[in-house]
């Protein structure tokens, strides 16, 4: 094969994960949406999650089989340890269990473009653990960056009749932040098992924990009395776990393999942008003049940081 092909062939492939990564950062906006929605129905946020996990859960035991079918008889390969499996059952805890359930919980009192708009912080979050645990000095360009994000929120909740809240805005506000901190925790925790056991079978394992976390909740909490809503929830939450969960996941994941974490980084804006625009079609939310301008400066800045690593 000549060079010119190989070229050709690799352009493709970069082009195809670009895709992808657009593709996923949609999907992951379209959720907030999904779950608005559903609130519509009268579900509590502990069913809609459970759910939502049950709902993918087959997706990620069979994922999880496929990798573990892949690394069998490898020579690199080595078996995960106890230590190993409590770790990933730890942050699978945090940032599938955790995040995720305060997620659902502020989405019952914030806009879903708000809500995406916090979230969209958690690379501010992972500079400073990182800094703070592992010793890494913060650039003069990051601290501007730094500066720029949480600038943007502030702006974004200068107006608060634009974000259809109602009295607990603060309280959403505060749900959603610690969601994407808990969500941070499991990325900064995660470097040490995916170098070893791959991307896509280390999320399987954390989605798995995190399944069985929401289960125990909802059995405590409801008796999983999961079944007796109207059809439409069900059909919100098959939407949600596939396009909004399964699907954006893998996809993600395999774009910052072929194009790298800054690539990724920058078509992954267009997230917050989407989940307006999707909560303007299908909510009939809209972000005012100091929404918008909070949206451009924490968009900038979390690029900055992005770019800068």
């Amino acid at each position: 094969m000549s060079e010119i092909t190989l070229a050709k062939t690799d352009q493709r492939r970069r082009i195809i994960a670009a895709v992808m990564v657009l593709v996923s950062a949609v999907c992951f906006s379209g959720k907030a949406v999904i779950i608005k929605i559903a609130y519509k129905y009268s579900i509590d946020s502990v069913s809609l999650l459970t759910l939502r996990m049950l709902f993918s859960l087959p997706f990620f035991i069979l994922n999880a089989w496929i990798g573990n079918y892949r690394t069998h008889g490898r020579p690199d390969a080595q078996p995960l340890k106890w230590r190993d499996w409590l770790g990933i059952i730890g942050l699978g805890f945090s940032g599938y269990y955790c995040a995720s359930l305060l997620d659902f919980l502020g989405l019952q009192y914030i806009t879903a473009g708000l809500e995406r708009l916090i979230l969209y912080l958690y690379p501010t979050m992972v500079l400073l653990m990182t800094s703070f645990f592992f010793g890494k000095k913060i650039s003069r360009n990051q601290y501007i960056a730094l500066g720029l994000t949480y600038l943007g929120i502030a702006v974004a909740l200068l107006d608060p009749s634009k974000l259809s809240a109602g009295p607990n805005l603060w309280l959403g506000v505060f749900l959603i932040f610690i969601s994407g901190l808990t969500y941070a925790i499991y990325l900064v925790g995660s470097g040490a098992y995916l170098a070893r056991i791959g991307s896509i079978r280390y999320t399987s394992y954390a989605m798995i924990a995190a399944t069985a976390a929401i289960v125990l909740h909802s059995a405590f909490l409801n008796h999983l009395q999961l079944w007796g809503h109207p059809a439409p929830v069900y059909w919100l939450v098959l939407i949600m776990a596939i396009f909004s969960t399964v699907l954006p996941t893998l996809m993600i994941s395999e774009g910052v393999r072929i194009i790298g974490a800054g690539n990724t980084s920058i078509i992954g804006s267009i997230g917050p942008v989407a989940t307006i625009g999707l909560g303007y079609i299908f909510l009939g939310e809209v972000f005012g003049f100091w929404q918008m301008l909070g949206t451009v400066l924490v968009i900038t800045g979390v690029l900055w940081i992005s770019l800068k690593r």
